[in-house]
């Protein structure tokens, strides 16, 4: 059974026995989702709108983030996610995200979370999320994205999410110069988004971790 756990900043995220692996850096949750989808990722773009995938919606931590962000900076957003295993609502109303993402993240995390899946749903002024549950092997954005944020777990839990046709899928959907953010810096991940146009750069990672990738369709 999956466990709620308490991160090193103070934030949740949860554990997955049967694979050993947490949702999250233990190090903290939150700390890490900035570091590595906004600073490196959202920052980094200057599309308006702002087209953004996930593959790994999860605890929906990435898309709160995104969603304040965005509300902040009055910048509009198209996000769509998709995700193989949806976490119970169990669990979602015990996360204490809220508690770090300022007057309205109680609001908005909880508009994330009761938002209907398969549809694009306008959250608030500025941030549109569609949620589809599924396998990311069968799955293309509908339309062309700026940003990809990759938070499958780990190449050795998880090693059908990180192969060179896993990354093709992504490549086709993407527009030139769009750019992938992940947590993972591992060798054969760098090979395969290189081997289907990528350029790969490597930066500092958050607390507990070294480097993470980030990578540019060309």
């Amino acid at each position: 059974m999956n466990q709620l756990v308490k991160t090193s900043d103070g934030s949740h995220t949860i554990y997955v026995p049967e694979l050993n692996e947490h949702y999250h850096s233990i190090h903290g949750a939150i700390q890490e989702s900035e570091h590595i989808f906004i600073r490196a990722g959202y920052d980094k773009c200057s599309s308006k709108p702002l087209y953004i995938f996930e593959a790994g919606f999860g605890t929906g931590l990435n898309a709160l983030l995104t969603a304040v962000k965005s509300v902040k900076e009055n910048r509009e957003v198209f996000y769509t996610s998709v995700e193989k295993y949806p976490v119970g609502n169990d669990i979602i109303k015990l996360l204490n995200y809220p508690e770090f993402t300022g007057s309205d993240g109680k609001r908005i995390f909880g508009l994330i979370h009761s938002s209907s899946w398969e549809h694009m749903n306008c959250i608030c002024n500025s941030f549109n999320l569609k949620k589809t549950e599924g396998d990311m092997a069968d799955f293309i954005p509908e339309y062309p994205v700026d940003l990809v944020y990759y938070h499958a777990f780990g190449p050795d839990k998880q090693p059908s999410m990180w192969t060179r046709e896993i990354f093709t899928r992504i490549a086709s959907a993407m527009r030139t110069g769009g750019l992938l953010v992940t947590y993972s810096a591992k060798g054969e991940v760098k090979r395969n988004l290189r081997s289907v146009g990528f350029k790969v750069e490597l930066l500092p990672g958050p607390p507990g971790k070294r480097e993470i990738i980030s990578a540019r369709k060309s």
